[in-house]
Order: structure tokens, then sequence, then C-alpha cells
């Protein structure tokens, strides 16, 4: 139902529901000889089910960055795509060690990294996002919860003080906008409000050497 893709080659492919919602009935539909699925309670159920049918399940971990770069290289090895994947992750590598050696010796800047405004939910501790955070040379403030995306209040936003703030929300009002009603967070006097695309941040998906890039830049 929903796909962070944009490429016209998966726009028309059948829909079988979302990330929390598949269906069972169209995914059995397309008679697949694999699928594809990430460790949640609600997918734990529909592994179930799929593997009751004699389908074949194979289930991805994609907290951790290497979780994520080892999911690349299975796929790849699934869809019969082994050269593309490695290529792929040797690009990631290559640039995060790229952005690491150009933050070397900088002041690491107090980010916070919001993924969702009412309630507020942010980067944590212990995923992907924060460890390209930490390669980008920033401290990132979610780091204090053990939770990979844990909800917060603003308060809690306010008394820690961000010097940028990435804004990952699909909210439309603009960043800046809206959290300028708490003048007092120093990102706003520093102009380091910054909206990020969610699709390229927080997707554990092929480009996090973009998504570095990105997070380098903002």
């Amino acid at each position: 139902e929903y796909s962070a893709s944009q490429l016209p080659s998966v726009t028309g492919l059948p829909r079988v529901g979302g990330l929390f919602n598949p269906s069972l009935e169209a995914v059995v539909a397309l008679r697949p000889d694999v699928v594809v699925l990430v460790p949640s309670s609600e997918q734990r159920d529909f592994r179930a089910q799929l593997e009751a049918l004699g389908v074949r399940v194979e289930v991805f971990d994609n907290i951790r960055f290497d979780e994520v770069l080892e999911n690349i290289t299975r796929l790849g090895s699934l869809v019969g795509r082994e050269r593309e994947a490695q290529a792929r992750v040797k690009a990631i590598r290559d640039e995060r060690a790229a952005v690491t050696r150009a933050v070397a010796g900088l002041p690491p800047p107090r980010v916070l990294l919001v993924l969702q405004r009412e309630p507020i939910f942010v980067v944590g501790r212990g995923n992907f996002i924060e460890e390209m955070v930490q390669a980008a040379g920033a401290t990132n403030l979610g780091a204090e919860f053990a939770d990979a995306y844990p909800q917060v209040t603003v308060e809690w936003v306010v008394a820690r003080a961000p010097e940028v703030l990435l804004d990952m929300s699909l909210e439309p009002e603009e960043p800046a906008s809206y959290w300028s009603r708490w003048p007092s967070l120093p990102a706003l006097a520093r102009g380091r409000v910054l909206r990020l695309d969610p699709a390229l941040v927080s997707m554990p998906g092929p480009h996090l050497d973009r998504a570095l890039e990105k997070l380098a830049v903002g």
C-alpha cells in the first residue's frame, strides 16, 4: 500500500496492504517464491500464517546500520543481483568513511532528529540513523533513551536545547515556523531548524550514502 520508492517501475505493481496491515489473501494470490518481512508483532503473526500455508518467509532485521547493509546483500542474493548489491554496500561504506574524515576534529553539534511532531517522536539510541549522525560528527540528544525511536515531550525538547533540529515529520507546516512556538531553542537562533526527507534518511534502504551526505550537510 505504501512504498518509499518513487520509481515508475514499481508504481504499477499490485498492492497487498501496508507494513502493519498486510493482506494475507492478496499476498497468497500472487503465489510468491518468497516473502520478506521485518520483525514486528504484526508481521510475526503474518509470518506464522504464511508459513502455515507453505510460503517461504525471510525475516530482515533493520535497526542497526550493519543490519541494513547485510539486508542489501541478502536481497541482492535473493533476486540474483549480487554484484549490484555489493556495489551499493561499498558505496555506502565509502561515503560513511568520507563523511567521518571530513568532520574529524570539528566540534560536535548537539542534534535532535524529530520523526513526528504531535506527539513528538525522536531518533533514540542504537539505530542506523543515530549511527549516521555519529558518523557525521554530531551528538544525538535522543541517545539518552534506550528505545530506538522514543516519544518525548515538548518540555524535554526545550530543556535539551538542540543546536540543530532536523525535522523529518510529514506535517505540511515548515519546521522553522512550527518550532518557533518555542523561541528559546538555540537551533532557531542559529537558523538550523531544517526539514529532511524521511524517505531518504529514515528508511533502512539502499541509499544510505545519500542519507549520510544529507546529514553531513545538515
